[in-house]
């Protein structure tokens, strides 16, 4: 029989040492869910902030060449916003007549005035959705819960992946939802009364 005192489990612990026990973490369970709470909503937060303040706005021109691509007659692109869909190095695209130039596109001089063009990848920047031009300003506040200032109520080019807007005036810049880099733009030119595809952007890399 050893009479001596029991052995102390403990005993080889550094001083200060806290034992863990299940009442311990018992009384304390509810530090995971606060803490994940606070983690989510820290994200939802940074995520929020991203798509919002940090969408980048179209720079200088960086062309790919490519062969050339007849696109459409000129003469068939009769009034603002008449479009023509296409494909170009395996991509979807769009070219378009605008009201005005925007950054990246052509301006054709014509009889009685100028014919402004844009083309740009239908592909959505944000996960490669593609992108099509919704002319119903009721359609884009319904749908795609935007509505754009007054001077910007236009036809707009939409991804109905994730509902993020691109303005084709702002050449191609993202301005609504989750994609934050603007769409590529194609590079232009008119041949003999033809539009020609010559060149297009490289693919961003997808935003998240």
């Amino acid at each position: 029989m050893n009479g001596g005192p029991a052995p102390d489990p403990g005993g080889d612990r550094p001083a200060g040492a806290r034992r863990v026990t299940r009442r311990s973490l018992l009384e304390h369970w509810w530090v995971v869910p606060v803490a994940g709470t606070v983690g989510a909503f820290g994200y939802m937060g940074w995520y929020a902030s991203n798509v919002t303040f940090n969408k980048r706005r179209p720079g200088r021109t960086a062309f790919r060449a490519v062969a050339a691509q007849r696109v459409a007659a000129l003469a068939d692109l009769k009034e603002d916003w008449a479009e023509v869909e296409f494909t170009y190095d395996g991509r979807p695209c769009t070219l378009l007549r605008v009201p005005r130039a925007t950054p990246g596109g052509l301006v054709v001089p014509a009889e009685g005035g100028e014919v402004p063009l844009a083309a740009f990848s239908r592909m959505c920047t944000h996960l490669s959705c593609p992108v099509n031009l919704i002319r119903d300003q009721e359609v884009m506040a319904f749908a795609f819960n935007y509505r754009p200032q007054p001077a910007d109520r236009h036809p707009q080019l939409g991804c109905r992946c994730h509902y993020s807007i691109f303005d084709p005036l702002k050449g191609g810049e993202a301005v609504f939802g989750k994609a934050t880099l603007p769409l590529p733009r194609v590079q232009l030119e008119v041949r003999g009364g033809d539009v020609y595809a010559t060149g297009i952007e490289p693919a961003p890399t997808p935003s998240n």
